[in-house]
């Protein structure tokens, strides 16, 4: 099994699918890593050899990846907050950033809240 930028690669998947595993690294970012390390596109993962794998990992090096790459987002939406500007707020409410609606849907962002739907309230009498 490869472990490379602290990830297990699944060993039965093609090598551009493998690498998408690790966070950063999308399909277009794999198949030019696999290129320059000289790796066959269609290989799959357990079929690398050491020496594969440590090319790969080289070139892996030059990325931002993993930790690196979600400390740097984290400390962008942090600056974005401290400057008071409208996406730093939107952050800080836990509200949609990028202009969507939230009168409906907006759900992942404010959190599922518990409505009934269509209930009608007991007749006076």
């Amino acid at each position: 099994m490869a472990r490379i930028a602290g990830i297990d690669l699944p060993k039965n998947k093609r090598g551009v699918i493998g690498l998408t595993y690790i966070f950063g690294v999308g399909r277009s970012t794999s198949e030019e890593i696999l290129t320059r390390a000289e790796v066959d596109l269609s290989k799959r993962v357990h079929l690398w050899s050491d020496a594969e794998v440590a090319r790969i990992r080289q070139i892996i090096q030059e990325y931002k990846v993993e930790g690196q790459l979600r400390g740097e987002i984290q400390m962008n939406i942090k600056r974005l907050m401290d400057i008071g500007c409208y996406r730093g707020l939107r952050h800080r409410r836990g509200l949609p950033v990028r202009g969507q609606r939230t009168r409906t849907n907006s759900r992942t962002r404010k959190g599922r809240r518990k409505t009934v739907a269509g209930k009608k309230k007991a007749a006076k009498k």
